[in-house]
């Protein structure tokens, strides 16, 4: 079968890379994730951002984090150097998985992807929990490894090996990913 990809963007937001949540990390992966969005977009592949965007007081998420990403804030807005554009497409998830009580699935499916690109923040946790859900739905995965990161570089190997472990995603650098579409 043919791939067919997508990038689903996870959690590359201002209360992520320099606001409520700061990740120092994340910073470091901005250049690759965005030469990543770049080609993609040159080359057609859906570009799909999965951000956080919380309701204040309500959240479960929020019990354990504090405020962070609280929809319609600053904070929640895809970090500007990303350059998110009319063709992208958002999916705002309330929960650490982009599948989880959204859209997600229906837009991959109808789309017509079968592979999966993951980026951003944190592999131990959103990008984890979003790629678990995409094998379970049959998705193939590839993680990004140079346009994805974590809190601790302890926590980003920890996700890494897990994604490639339990759900065998190729681990691949952004140029060997793009030179592959």
């Amino acid at each position: 079968m043919e791939k067919k990809y997508a990038v689903l963007v996870v959690d590359m937001l201002n209360d992520f890379v320099t606001g409520a949540l700061k990740c120092d990390r994340g910073l470091a992966i901005v250049a690759k994730t965005k030469e990543l969005l770049d080609g993609c977009r040159k080359k057609n592949v859906p570009v799909i951002f999965c951000n956080d965007a919380h309701l204040k007081e309500i959240d479960h998420e929020l019990k354990l984090w504090g405020d962070h990403a609280i929809a319609g804030t600053k904070g929640a807005e895809v970090i500007e150097e990303l350059g998110l554009c009319d063709k992208d497409y958002v999916i705002n998830k309330r929960r650490y998985s982009g599948f989880f009580q959204t859209d997600l699935k229906l837009l991959l499916d109808e789309l017509k992807v079968n592979t999966v690109i993951m980026t951003g923040l944190h592999t131990h946790m959103c990008v984890r929990h979003t790629s678990a859900d995409a094998y379970q739905y049959g998705y193939d995965v590839v993680v990004a490894k140079d346009a994805t990161d974590s809190f601790t570089e302890e926590d980003y190997i920890y996700g890494i090996k897990y994604l490639k472990e339990t759900y065998g995603a190729e681990i691949s650098d952004v140029d060997t990913i793009l030179k592959n579409l």
